[in-house]
């Protein structure tokens, strides 16, 4: 996954960046092609020189030593990229980077280049876990950047704890895994849906619930970075997609939802209905806004088509799943849920767990497949949680028997 492939090492102002000409070295030597960006306070702690010799390429400090008239040196650096690797990241590259400031070669060639970015943190454990420097990552990881976790131990101000920059073997072993699973869903189109419905009373009035949508939009962001072609089914929420390949379709209601979902089922390889869609509907709706009047209002509710379960039905060659968000036995009305609806794969949240529920950054899963083969997904970020389910689901389309 490394050889000839295009890397940008950034090196910032950290004593652990003299770890970075190991780096250097490692990755030439598997055959990538390296060039080092380096920030003016690295050069204090290791020669440009030693860079340059080391990956056989000119480094690269000051932002306008425009060398070559033809080029504008910080695009062509971050377009040449096929990956990114930040290491030391020191918490004042990480705050840059979060804040968008592009004040160097290192931080403008960042902003410009759609690589995939590695951050390998390296700093003093207090500075590690301060507030500022967790919110800054928690930011850039939401925003799809890859963080290679520091180690614990002895670090160069006389500390031991977590922050000592990860060895290079380690981060060049992470780097390979995460690439490839980049290509794990190429050639697959994903169909997703996700957010709630707003079923309509009258012009000001409409029943909903509390879906956030950000459980779908990180699956159908997830299955994006993982090569497949996605559309994304969504109900009204404030949410944007990060990666501008995804298709988004907007619908308002459940029939509107029901009527896109069908539109784009056959040709898709892959569902998942991620959508929290009213189960209930008025039966009368309004043309102006009913006025408040004495006594009760008393609304009659009518049930909504059943979207999974008429995909299940219609399903050919797609694999199909579902969610389950159960507060009560959410294991038994899960797998009753993946029967009935003749489903692929079930994936149970219970939302009332702690860090599980709707408007969260979290959750946590478990994933049971047709065979009902269980998979507990802890509690992590929605991204995180959305990678696993699609692994889960590429792994079991492999073992259908043919």
């Amino acid at each position: 996954m490394i050889q000839n492939k295009n890397i940008l090492l950034g090196v910032s102002g950290g004593i652990a960046a003299y770890k970075a000409c190991a780096l250097t070295s490692k990755l030439t030597q598997e055959g990538a092609d390296v060039k080092v960006i380096m920030t003016e306070n690295a050069a204090r702690f290791v020669s440009p020189l030693t860079f340059q010799a080391l990956s056989r390429n000119p480094v690269h400090i000051d932002t306008f030593d425009e060398k070559d008239p033809a080029k504008v040196a910080h695009i062509d650096l971050a377009d040449w990229a096929d990956m990114t690797i930040l290491a030391p990241a020191t918490a004042n590259l990480i705050g840059k980077l979060a804040g968008g400031i592009a004040d160097d070669m290192l931080t403008t060639v960042l902003l410009a280049t759609q690589s995939s970015v590695y951050i390998a943190p390296a700093m003093n454990v207090h500075m590690y876990a301060h507030p500022s420097v967790m919110e800054n990552m928690k930011r850039l990881d939401a925003w799809g950047y890859h963080f290679i976790e520091p180690g614990d131990g002895y670090l160069a101000c006389g500390y031991v704890g977590k922050g000592r920059l990860e060895e290079p073997e380690s981060i060049i072993e992470t780097v390979e895994q995460h690439q490839s699973t980049q290509a794990e869903l190429s050639g697959k189109k994903v169909l997703i849906s996700a957010g709630p419905t707003q079923e309509r009373i009258d012009p000001v009035r409409f029943f909903t619930n509390h879906s956030s949508g950000k459980m779908g939009f990180a699956l159908a962001e997830e299955a994006a970075n993982l090569g497949a072609e996605v559309v994304l089914v969504t109900g009204p929420v404030s949410l944007e997609a990060r990666n501008s390949q995804i298709k988004r379709v907007d619908v308002v209601s459940a029939a509107e939802m029901y009527e896109a979902m069908h539109d784009h089922f056959p040709s898709s390889d892959i569902v998942i209905k991620a959508a929290a869609v009213a189960d209930y509907r008025p039966k009368q709706t309004f043309d102006e806004k009913m006025k408040k009047q004495s006594g009760n209002w008393h609304v009659e509710m009518e049930r909504t088509q059943d979207i999974l379960q008429s995909l299940g039905e219609r399903k050919a060659h797609q694999f199909v799943a579902g969610f389950a968000a159960e507060t009560t036995s959410p294991v038994e009305y899960g797998l009753n849920k993946l029967n009935k609806k003749n489903l692929d794969a079930i994936i149970i949240n219970d939302v009332a767990a702690e860090g599980a529920g709707f408007a969260g950054d979290t959750n946590a899963v478990t994933y049971v497949n047709k065979a009902e083969d269980t998979k507990e997904i802890t509690l992590r970020s929605k991204q995180e949680i959305a990678k696993e389910i699609l692994l889960s689901i590429s792994r079991d389309m492999k073992d259908e028997p043919k």
